[in-house]
């Protein structure tokens, strides 16, 4: 569930990055492939609605092994960073009827568990614009 009091409290017109951690299913919960099958499905559709909102996929990678830190609660499968040009942005694409409509059931039917933690920068080897 989108976090509204919690973003409520940020600077709308900041930009921000989005770390996404994410666990898939086994299968899919509508039966139509994997978890990571019904994700790509969901990327398909949502990697459009960032860039019209001036955002873009800054990077993506495999989570591989917890290196430091609690292991339990901590394997995930995947992990994204994705620029926002403001939390206004990011909040508009979240609560689209067409994202509820066409991204967020194969979001749902992949991820096990989907966290989205909002960061601001403090220091970047690579611009996020």
């Amino acid at each position: 569930m989108l976090n509204i009091q919690g973003l409520d409290r940020l600077d709308q017109h900041a930009p921000v990055v989005m770390l996404n951690l994410m666990r898939f299913h086994a299968r899919s919960l509508d039966g139509n492939g994997s978890g990571w099958d019904a994700y790509l499905r969901y990327s398909a559709i949502t990697v459009p609605m960032i860039k019209a909102r001036g955002g873009t996929l800054l990077w993506t990678g495999e989570a591989r092994v917890v290196a430091l830190g609690p292991h339990h609660g901590n394997e995930w499968d995947f992990v994204a960073l994705v620029f926002y040009p403001s939390v206004t942005a990011f909040r508009d694409m979240m609560t689209s009827q067409a994202y509820e409509r066409d991204a967020d059931p194969h979001r749902v039917n992949g991820c096990a568990e989907h966290v989205i933690i909002a960061t601001s920068e403090a220091y970047s080897k690579f611009k996020s614009s």
